[in-house]
C-alpha cells in the first residue's frame, strides 16, 4: 500500500515529516490491544493511541452507536438549539465527575476545552467585579494543547519557540522532576511537595495575589515525559489556591477516563479543583471531543450576572456537543462503567509497576517513575543528538517487536489500553528491553529533532 500511497501532501502534526516519508509506518485497522500495518503485521499499542483509546480499539459498542447516530441525526447546532444527545452526554460525564462538578462546556479536544476553561476563569471574576485578575498560571514542561492559551501557561519551549509572544499575563511555577532525589520512585515521589510553596513565595509575592485568576497544572504531566506529583503538593496547591480565591484548573486530558484506577485523577488523589479539562478518553478517541467540567458556583455566577435572554458566555464552537461525539461519550462511559475499568486499572497497576521496574539495570535507563497504568523511562542521552536514543527504540520496537511505543525527547511514555493482560504487558517490556539491550552507544536513525513531542 504505502509504494503506491502518495504522501506529500499531509503535513503531518508533530511528526519528523521527511524521516516518515522515507520509510511510512502505516497503520490501516485496529481491534482490541492491537492495530494492524499495511504490511499486515500486529503491532500491541503500549500507548492507547495517543493516550486516548482507554477501553481498546473499535469497541463494538462505541462503533454501533456512532452509527446508529450517524443515520438519525448527522448534524444540529448548539448555538440557540440543542439536541438530546448532547445533555445526555453531560449528565453521563457528570455521573462519574467529583462531587460540584456538574456544568458541562463542550468543545472538540483538549486544546479548546482549555482555552474555554482559561476563557470561563477570566470571565468568571469579570462577571464577580473582580477585573483585575487577568493572570494564568501554568507550570514549567507543561503541556494544555496548542492554542495560544494553552502554550502561554504550557511550559515546552519547543512548543512556543516559533510563535512569538502568546497571552500577556502568564507565569510559570516550578516543574516537580528532581532524579537527583526521586530516581526510580513507585508511585508518588517522596520529596519535592515544598515546590508548590513557590506559588506563594515566589508568583504570588511578585504578581500579587489579587492579580492571579486561576492555576492551571496536569496532575501527572504527561506528554513533557511522565513526571508523577510528590506526595503533598498537589494537596499544597489546592490550600493555596483556596486562600488566595484563584480557581485551580486540572488538565485530565490524560489522566481522565480510568488512567489511575479512578474516574478522573482528581478522585485518585483525593483533590476537588474548580474545573477539569477532558478530551481523549471521553469518547476513546472515536470522535472528537473534548469538555471542561465547572464547578456549579462558577457556572451560576454567569446566570446570575447576565440581564434575563441574554447570552451569558460568548464563546463555543460549531461543533460543540456535535452528535456524533455525544453518541460517543455516552457509550465509552457506559463501557467504562460496566465492564468495571476504572476497577480494573487499579488491580492492575501493581503488576505494571512491578514490570516496568524491572528494567531497571538496563544499558541506559536512568530513570523510571509510574503511577496508575503510566510509566516514563528516561534514557541517557547520546552525547550531542539529543532524541535519538529514544527515537531508535521506538523505531526498532515497530519494525523488529511488532510494539507501539511514544517518545518525548530520550523519555519513553507508555500508557496501554486498560484492557491489557498480564501477558500483553509482558510482551511490551520484554521488546524495550530486547531493544535497550542490543543498542549501540550511538543508535544509528534518521536526523530527528531535539525537541520532538509525542503528546
Amino acid at each position: 500500500m504505502t509504494n503506491t500511497l502518495n504522501t506529500e501532501h499531509f503535513w503531518m502534526p508533530f511528526t519528523a515529516n521527511r524521516q516518515f516519508k522515507s520509510r511510512p509506518r502505516m497503520l490501516v485497522s485496529a481491534s482490541g490491544m492491537h492495530y494492524t500495518t499495511d504490511d499486515g503485521r500486529r503491532i500491541l499499542d503500549g500507548t492507547a493511541g495517543l493516550w486516548c483509546v482507554n477501553a481498546g480499539h473499535c469497541h463494538p459498542k462505541i462503533t454501533e452507536a456512532i452509527r446508529r447516530q450517524a443515520a438519525e441525526l448527522d448534524y444540529a447546532p448548539t448555538f440557540q438549539m440543542g439536541h438530546p444527545k448532547a445533555f445526555e452526554a453531560a449528565s453521563a460525564l457528570v455521573s462519574i465527575a467529583p462531587e460540584g462538578l456538574d456544568r458541562v462546556f463542550f468543545c472538540n479536544d483538549g486544546s479548546e476545552a482549555v482555552d474555554s476553561a482559561l476563557k470561563i476563569a477570566l470571565a468568571y471574576h469579570q462577571v464577580r467585579g473582580n477585573g483585575s485578575r487577568t493572570r494564568l498560571i501554568g507550570r514549567e514542561r507543561a503541556y494544555h494543547g496548542v492554542g495560544f492559551g494553552g502554550i502561554a501557561v504550557g511550559g515546552m519551549a519547543g512548543n512556543r519557540k516559533h510563535f512569538g509572544p502568546t497571552l500577556a499575563g502568564a507565569d510559570h511555577l516550578r516543574h516537580t522532576l528532581d532524579i537527583a532525589r526521586n530516581a526510580f520512585s513507585r508511585g508518588q515521589p517522596e520529596h519535592g511537595a515544598e515546590i508548590a510553596d513557590e506559588l506563594e513565595q515566589r508568583l504570588l509575592a511578585l504578581h500579587d495575589p489579587s492579580t492571579v485568576a486561576a492555576v492551571i497544572v496536569e496532575p501527572i504531566q504527561g506528554s513533557t515525559g511522565v513526571i508523577i506529583p510528590p506526595k503533598g503538593y498537589l494537596q499544597r496547591l489546592r490550600t493555596l489556591c483556596d486562600q488566595y480565591s484563584i480557581l485551580l484548573i486540572f488538565d485530565e486530558v490524560i489522566t481522565g477516563f480510568g488512567r489511575l484506577g479512578a474516574p478522573f485523577g482528581s478522585q485518585y488523589f483525593g483533590i476537588t479543583p474548580d474545573m477539569i479539562i477532558c478530551a481523549k478518553g471521553l469518547t476513546n478517541a472515536a470522535v472528537p471531543m473534548g469538555a471542561v467540567l465547572v464547578r456549579r458556583e462558577i457556572h451560576d455566577a454567569f446566570m446570575s450576572a447576565a440581564p434575563e435572554n441574554s447570552i451569558e458566555f460568548y464563546h463555543g464552537y460549531t461543533y460543540s456537543g456535535h452528535p456524533l461525539a455525544a453518541a460517543a461519550a455516552i457509550a465509552a462511559i457506559d463501557v467504562y462503567k460496566s465492564k468495571g475499568m476504572f476497577e480494573r486499572a487499579a488491580s492492575m497497576a501493581p503488576y505494571w509497576e512491578e514490570a516496568v521496574h524491572n528494567l531497571r539495570g538496563l544499558p541506559y535507563v536512568k530513570d523510571i517513575r509510574n503511577l496508575g497504568m503510566v510509566c516514563g523511562i528516561e534514557l541517557d542521552p547520546v552525547p550531542g543528538k539529543p532524541g535519538a536514543r529514544a527515537f531508535d527504540v521506538f523505531l526498532r520496537c515497530f519494525w523488529e517487536k511488532n510494539v507501539l511505543i511514544r517518545t518525548t525527547g530520550d523519555i519513553i511514555a507508555l500508557s496501554p489500553p486498560l484492557i491489557i493482560e498480564r501477558t500483553q504487558i509482558d510482551q511490551l517490556l520484554e521488546a524495550i528491553a530486547d531493544v535497550l539491550k542490543s543498542q549501540k552507544s550511538v543508535p544509528d536513525t534518521h536526523s530527528m529533532a531535539a525537541d520532538s513531542i509525542a503528546v
